[in-house]
């Protein structure tokens, strides 16, 4: 069995005890080799609140390579200004079926960096 289709049943597997709410939405990741990508989704509605990524124009404007740890906290912290923008205090972090280390742990740390708790 590939990593892929691993990673695609690890998330679906965390994806029935995550549940994003309006008040508590899901902070969703997914990377790939060049670009990391996080979603806030609104799982009763099915609904992307928002989303921000190394391909958006707020990081493209930071001059940070985009396949590192640096760009990941980067885009972390663009999100927790996205977020609580929204109006949002407290999100559920859904780490894609990834481990939590490296580029999703960077991530996390810059969300949680920005005032976003969870």
């Amino acid at each position: 069995m590939s990593n892929k289709i691993q990673r695609i049943r690890r998330h679906k597997r965390i994806t029935k005890v995550l549940k994003g709410t309006q008040e508590q939405p899901r902070l969703v990741v997914f990377r790939s080799k060049k670009h990391i990508y996080a979603q806030l989704v609104d799982d009763n509605t099915h609904r992307v609140l928002t989303a921000v990524s190394t391909l958006s124009k707020a990081f493209q404007e930071k001059k940070v390579k985009s396949s590192d740890k640096s760009a990941a906290k980067v885009v972390g912290s663009l999100m927790a200004a996205k977020i609580l923008e929204i109006g949002v205090k407290q999100v559920c972090f859904d780490r894609g079926g990834y481990k939590y280390h490296g580029r999703v742990k960077s991530l996390a740390e810059g969300a949680r960096e920005g005032g976003v708790k969870f």
